[in-house]
Order: structure tokens, then sequence, then C-alpha cells
């Protein structure tokens, strides 16, 4: 069953058959051979756009490719990795919070400055090297995830595919925490699905510190914690795996609130990371308190009234009934093979992301935690269909580096 300890039969045989095959056939060079594949495309396409990108606040025009890989949230980036965080936080106009470094988690640019002080290299091939590296990681992992949920060793390899070449995954060769991110919930991921509770409180720890999911991790594991006590009668349940996987719910959400408490700390500021967090939105809305999911509905209104020019509660109303499909989504047939132990990671990371964040273009790149979803979308067998979505995905990659990565004129879409 879903999220059982014990291997199937097929899992079981494949440690033999990696052992006989030649390298080549190998399940990690395959993986591997994708994720290049995927890169060479991306870095293609990231150097005609940086051929073409004019003057800029980071960089002057026609920038080389390490110079363009490290524009946007790469420069705060940079500044924790060699200046640290601000003692008291910088105000706009004496009052309200303005955008500072507290918003950034030291685990990405930590690990940076460790590469840069073995290596000697500089901070932006330092960064692109860690991304690239976390990014294949990740994709190896993935691929024994989807192994490990029953998808079969050719559903599991496309599900790959779509990892690598998605639209968004140019940050996984940029100056951006997503890589090491994804590469961390992936392995808790596969971690949970395997009930290793015990493995998963150093990984939670460093994904708490890299990218602020460590709430939405938490309600994954409590979920998983119920419905493993309301199945014990058919699916043992013993004291120790209760007392680990309930005590690492609890640490998961205590390392939630771990870097909100140090800026809090740190500042005198009872509220300096959320505050911080807010600075980002009101260039939308104005200066706003955080209230729980209230965001998606400022921001439909926002989109629809002043980009539209449309009423507000058109917006809202188009946001009602994309939560309700995706709700449907979450519990059809197709997603219900992914496991419930994925299918509860992906309902506590939606709906933490619906109380907390503000829909804007950076949604796109918050949306890439749900990647299990595209084991899903690697089920249907059809060529024409897998030719079609691989090329589909290629060209939202130039329309999301269009859009969110190159710069031109006013930023108004941040990645």
């Amino acid at each position: 069953m879903p999220g059982s300890a014990v291997p199937a039969p097929a899992e079981a045989a494949a440690p033999h058959r990696a052992a006989t095959a030649p390298w080549w056939g190998r399940w990690w060079v395959r993986v591997l051979a994708v994720f290049l594949a995927s890169r060479v495309v991306t870095t293609v396409i990231l150097l005609i756009f940086a051929a073409n990108q004019g003057r800029n606040p980071w960089t002057g025009p026609k920038p080389d490719y390490f110079s363009f890989a490290t524009i946007w949230d790469g420069l705060w980036y940079n500044i924790v990795a060699v200046s640290g965080y601000p003692d008291s936080l910088p105000r706009t106009d004496g009052v309200h919070v303005s955008e500072n470094a507290w918003a950034f988690l030291p685990g990405y640019p930590g690990l940076v400055d460790v590469v840069m002080f073995v290596t000697r290299l500089p901070w932006a091939p330092a960064a692109v090297l860690v991304s690239v590296a976390c990014a294949a990681g990740a994709a190896l992992v993935f691929y024994r995830l989807m192994l490990r949920v029953g998808l079969g060793a050719s559903t599991s390899l496309f599900a790959v595919v779509l990892f690598c070449v998605a639209p968004v995954t140019p940050l996984f060769q940029l100056a951006y925490a997503e890589s090491l991110y994804l590469l961390l919930l992936a392995t808790a991921l596969l971690l949970l699905v395997e009930r290793r509770y015990g493995w998963l409180f150093p990984v939670v720890l460093v994904m708490a510190f890299t990218r602020p999911s460590g709430l939405a991790f938490a309600l994954a594991v409590g979920l998983h914690v119920v419905h493993r006590w309301l199945k014990r009668g058919e699916d043992p349940f013993p004291a120790r795996e209760r007392v680990l996987s309930a005590s690492l719910a609890v640490f998961s959400g205590l390392a939630g609130l771990a870097w909100p408490a140090i800026a809090a700390v740190a500042t005198g500021s009872w509220t300096a990371y959320t505050d911080t967090e807010l600075a980002w939105r009101a260039p939308y809305i104005g200066y706003t308190h955080l209230v729980p999911f209230a965001p998606w509905f400022q921001g439909a209104d926002w989109w629809a009234s002043v980009m539209l020019g449309i009423p507000g509660w058109v917006g809202v109303t188009a946001l009602v009934v994309l939560v309700g499909l995706f709700g449907i989504l979450l519990f059809s047939p197709a997603v219900r093979r992914l496991g419930m132990d994925l299918r509860f990671w992906l309902i506590a990371y939606s709906l933490y992301l619906f109380a907390v964040f503000f829909p804007q273009s950076s949604t796109f790149r918050l949306l890439m935690p749900l990647f299990p979803l595209l084991g899903v979308l690697a089920l249907p067998k059809s060529r024409v269909y897998r030719t079609g979505i691989v090329v589909l995905s290629i060209a939202l990659q130039v329309g999301w580096i269009a859009i969110c990565w190159g710069v031109d004129g006013a930023d108004w879409s941040p990645p």
C-alpha cells in the first residue's frame, strides 16, 4: 500500500537489475542525462536573453551568463552571504518596514559561502554551481520518490523529464534557493513515505532555514500521523513510530517558527519577519497587516480591478472557482495514485500558500513545491502527448524568462 515501508517485489529486484545493467542503463545515469540535456536547452535560452538584455538595476547591457544569473533575489542572497542581516529594520517613511534581507533565509547563501571558501570561486559562479548541483540531486531523489509510490520506471523517468523542463526550472541554474529547497523537500517526502522518521529531523531543520514552509510540512506530518492512527487496525502503528512521528510534527512546526523568532530577537520587533515579507506586496495593495487567507482575495480583487479594469468580484469569483477545481483535482483518481503521504503534502502546502502569500508573478515560483503533481502529468503513455507537453514546457520557459526574469522597463513582474 502507498506509504508502506515494505518494498514492492519490483522495487526489491531493482538493486539486482541495477548491479547487472551496463553503466549507461542504470537509473541514475538516465536521470542525470535527462537533467544535463534540459540544462543545455535552458542555458541556450538564457544566453539568448542575456545577449539581448539592456542596462538594468543589476547589470550593464548584454551581461555575461553569471551576471545575468545573479540578478533579482540573487543580489539579496549575496548581501546575506557577505553582510548578514540588519540589526534594525529599515523603514520607508519612518513607520513602515521596507524590503530587507530578513526575508531571505540563510540556508542557501550559507551553503554558497562554504563553496566559495572551499573552491575560492566568486559569488556568482559559486551560487550557480550550488543551484545546479542541488537541482541534479533533486532530480535523482524525485525519480526514487516516484518509483516508491508505484509509478513504474518509464513513468517515473518521464516525470523527471517534466521536472527538469517545467516552466520555472531556469531557477535550477540561477542564484535562487529553490534548487536546494527542492532537494531537501524531495528527500523529506521520500523519508516520510518510507516512514524513516528519525532521519527526517535534520532534513526538516535545514529545510526550514532554506525556504519558509516548515509549518506546511508540520501539517503534512500531522495528517500522516492521524491517518496512520486511524488505519492502525490494518496497518500496524508501533508505539515507537507513534512517538517519533508525533514528535516530528511538533519539531517541524517549531522549525517553521524558528526564523521569525530569530528575526524578532535580533531586531527587537516581534513582527520583523512578517513586516518584511509584507513590504513586497505594498506596491500592489499598500501596507497591510497579515490576515490569514485574505491575501488571495485581495490579489484577485487587485488583478481584476486594477490590471484588467473589470469588477473586483469577478476576480474573486474566478478565484473561488479555481480553488474548487484544485480541490477536486486533489481527490481525483490520478492524484490518488501518488499515495496518501504525497497528497497530504499537496494539501498542506496549498493551504499554507493560500493562507499567507499574495498572488503575483512570484507565485509561479512558489508553486514549485507542488512538484509531485508532475507524476500525474507523466501518466499518459502517448508519444504525441509526451512530446507536446515537453515542447509546451520549454515554450513556457521562454515566456517565464521574458516576463519574470528579463528586465524591460518598470519592475512589476519579479520572479
